[in-house]
């Protein structure tokens, strides 16, 4: 699809639809029929009440998803309907402005939303999920709306110059985070003067960190100096690539800085775990909590510090039936309360988090070497995340669903629950009425398949890596398909014997339509990529 202008109609968009779904279906390569799973967006209309539409409504849902998204097939239907879910989702939160594209959080007005309801808060989340987007006008309007269009980005934390440089990862394509480089570099420099602390350490209060009525509350949290070590490396990595060598090791510095003083003061050495340090005190607060993982979404911690794992599958930590918990549940502050603020994260399952730390654990996977979790326990939380996409309707349907937080005990979306009754029983419309958290855009799920999952890890260079964290036996076959990646078309197959794919038994990865690499077994590969495919000519 060509990059477009604000002043399109509706009659262009569909014009240009049709013409990219041609270009999509000739791509070299192609192994799954996109017909195939049509079927889940059409179901996916048919469950739906679209009260908020917006620059894609659901009849244009799958013409628009064939086009754009890599296609993906596994014989668990469960997690395959919940991947084309979570991109139909997606699909409704992209909005058209006078400023651009940008992608929101909730699908109604709220009232702490900023400038078209944008709210940076999920942005990073926005970034890792929809890089995968063939089209990159959708992405690259939001980029440049946070910095030049009136966005606000310091309002919660937001590791932007990590999500920008995430994109560039899989895109391959420089332009956009070499343009905005001087507003990343100024970025840091508003965060350094409004939150950073004699010592070194950035601070935050809870609920600017989306993570309201915590346990640990404010001050020195793992999450802001992860999300300010993550964007000192990737400026640091953006600044060599534009060769300005002076940021790149001012940056450098100040990531090796940072690294230093969360391993220094974050980390309490009895309870293995990183924690929160209160402002203006000696003392970490006693709760381990989930976003003490999250400097393994950034790779920070060296090794040694693997022993804060013990904690995810352990149901006296962050264990539960339906989701992993906000805080250890062995706490005495543990709750999960119906009470007071609809969103606490003393206790509640809240995918935000969870994505964070699948995100973190597929790291730990791919770049430690650790024996205290593995593949087996990856793919255990997954199929734990994706089952919690549902809701049982009062005609007792029950249907694919994203909401806000999640009683990880029940499976009860708990500010749904709260939100329905909160005056005489009828939806508040100043808390954002009846679809506020429905289709919540505040997580990823998708990133998780394709990087974690089925493994493609992105690089800047042109060698393909993909390491499937599928642990042996499980499945026979999956195939990740029509993945745009450095300006090739990717596929990714598992078939045990050959007779589901016929391409051959055991691992094969392509790049336009060529086999680059090939393994009997579910395993490690790195490939060169063959030469970008030509572009199209009229």
């Amino acid at each position: 699809m060509k990059r477009t202008l604000n002043s399109w109609h509706h009659a262009t968009w569909l014009i240009g639809l049709v013409v990219a779904a041609g270009t999509a279906a000739s791509a070299a390569g192609s192994v799954l029929e996109p017909d195939a799973f049509r079927h889940y967006v059409e179901q996916f209309n048919r469950d739906d009440e679209p009260l908020y539409t917006q620059h894609i409504p659901n009849e244009q849902a799958w013409a628009f998803l064939q086009d754009n998204i890599p296609l993906f097939e596994c014989p668990d239907k469960d997690l395959e309907r919940t991947y084309y879910f979570r991109w139909w989702t997606f699909r409704k939160h992209i909005k058209q402005t006078p400023d651009g594209f940008v992608i929101t959080e909730f699908l109604p007005p709220v009232e702490w939303a900023g400038k078209h309801n944008t709210i940076n808060c999920p942005a990073g989340h926005h970034f890792y999920e929809g890089r995968w987007l063939r089209d990159s006008v959708y992405l690259d309007d939001y980029a440049r709306f946070w910095f030049r269009k009136g966005g606000a980005p310091r309002s919660y934390s937001f590791w932007a110059a990590d999500a920008f440089w995430a994109g560039y990862l899989v895109t391959g394509d420089k332009a956009l985070v070499l343009d905005l480089l001087d507003d990343l570099v100024e970025n840091y420099a508003q965060w350094e003067k409004s939150r950073l602390e004699p010592d070194g350490l950035f601070w935050q209060i809870d609920d600017r960190d989306g993570m309201e009525v915590s346990i640990g509350g404010s001050g020195k949290r793992p999450t802001i100096n992860a999300y300010m070590y993550g964007d000192a490396v990737a400026i640091a990595r953006i600044a060599a690539l534009a060769g300005r060598n002076d940021v790149a090791a001012a940056f450098q510095q100040k990531a090796r800085h940072i690294k230093s003083l969360v391993h220094e003061k974050l980390w309490d050495s009895q309870a293995k775990f990183f924690k929160t340090l209160p402002r203006n005190a000696a003392a970490l607060v006693d709760v381990r909590e989930l976003h003490g993982y999250t400097p393994w979404y950034f790779n920070l911690p060296d090794r040694g510090y693997e022993q804060a794992w013990k904690q995810i599958m352990d149901p006296d930590g962050f264990h539960a039936e339906h989701g992993l918990t906000s805080a250890e549940q062995r706490h005495p502050g543990f709750r999960l309360s119906y009470e007071g603020h609809e969103c606490q994260w003393n206790g509640p399952s809240w995918p935000f988090a969870t994505s964070i730390t699948l995100t973190a654990m597929a790291n730990l996977l791919n770049n430690y070497d650790q024996g205290v979790v593995s593949a087996a326990d990856y793919f255990s939380l997954l199929k734990t995340y994706t089952a919690a996409h549902r809701l049982r309707r009062d005609d007792g349907r029950v249907v694919p669903w994203i909401d806000e937080n999640l009683n990880p005990r029940t499976g009860d979306w708990i500010s749904r629950t709260r939100l329905r009754t909160w005056r005489n029983g009828t939806w508040d419309p100043g808390k954002g009425g009846k679809e506020r958290g429905k289709d919540y855009n505040h997580s990823t799920y998708c990133d998780l398949v394709i990087t974690g999952l089925i493994g493609l890890r992105p690089r800047p260079d042109d060698q393909l890596e993909v390491n499937p964290l599928l642990p042996p036996d499980v499945w026979d076959w999956f195939c990740l398909d029509n993945v745009p990646y450095h300006g090739r078309t990717v596929t990714i197959l598992w078939d045990r014997t050959g007779e589901k794919y016929h391409r051959g038994p055991g691992l094969r990865i392509f790049a336009n339509g060529q086999q680059i690499a090939r393994a009997e077994t579910l395993t490690r590969l790195i490939a060169t990529l063959p030469p970008p495919e030509a572009p199209n000519k009229p």
